[in-house]
């Protein structure tokens, strides 16, 4: 008997197409809205994943990364095009989320959406401490 929904595969990567890399989450993805500076200017849509269920298919040479406040987050972007299609979050340093806007069509039945206050950042962070846990 399983413990959750039944993961498939899904792919994605950034605009230019360099940087590609494939997940394994439920075919409806509960993502979260962050409210945060960059993930408000960036439109980034979380979908926070365990490391062990994120693979990197291509472009990792194409990546360059950018750190500020804490220095926690490695927001990764494409060097080429600009997109962060995926990054390590500062709530899950042992994940990663993906941003759900740069999943590739077909695979996404449904997106649930939760907001994640960043103006209360411990209590969002811990009601959603599980989601980089295998």
């Amino acid at each position: 008997m399983a413990d959750g929904p039944e993961l498939i595969q899904h792919r994605g990567g950034c605009h230019c197409g360099r940087v590609r890399f494939e997940i394994d989450a439920p075919a409806t993805l509960d993502a979260l809205d962050c409210n945060c500076s960059m993930c408000r200017m960036t439109g980034f849509l979380h979908l926070i994943v365990p490391a062990s269920r994120f693979r990197l298919t291509a472009g990792a040479d194409d990546l360059t990364e950018y750190r500020f406040n804490t220095g926690t987050a490695r927001h990764l972007f494409c060097r080429h095009c600009g997109v962060k299609a995926f990054y390590v979050p500062r709530s899950h340093p042992d994940g990663w989320s993906v941003n759900v806007r740069c999943l590739d069509d077909g695979t996404v039945a449904q997106v649930n959406i939760t907001a994640f206050d960043d103006n209360d950042r411990e209590a969002a962070t811990a009601a959603i401490a599980h989601l980089s846990k295998d």
